[in-house]
């Protein structure tokens, strides 16, 4: 069982930027796909970005140029940095993990989720 920890979120203004990370100690993140998703309250969760074993990456359409999902496989953490925030962006973000290879920004694929940390744009 994967145990991932998010952190690195917090409340910004519209234009800011933050940087979320995700532990997961005692794993290799080069042997799973990993992934950001979001849910706002009262909304759907919806899929962010993946990234796989060899650092090839997927995003959703209307985040891609904003957002960057990037691996450092050395301290096992995943980021999601978030440039350009507006207040649609406030919601939970949470990174998920699967074992092998990525299957697109499709939640139910992901077998391993952390707790999420929260975004609040103003």
């Amino acid at each position: 069982h994967v145990q991932l920890v998010e952190s690195g979120g917090g409340s910004v203004q519209a234009g800011g930027s933050l940087r979320l990370s995700c532990a997961a100690p005692g794993y290799r993140y080069d042997t799973y796909c990993m992934g950001w998703f979001r849910q706002a309250p009262g909304k759907a969760r919806e899929g962010i970005a993946v990234i796989d074993s060899d650092g090839d990456t997927a995003y959703a359409e209307s985040m891609k140029d904003r957002f960057t999902i990037s691996v450092d496989n050395a301290k096992n953490t995943l980021y999601l940095q978030m440039n350009s925030l507006k207040p649609e962006d406030t919601a939970m973000y949470i990174c998920a993990a699967r074992p092998g290879s990525c299957y697109g920004l499709v939640e139910g694929y992901f077998g391993f989720w952390g707790q999420g940390t929260q975004v609040t744009v103003s």
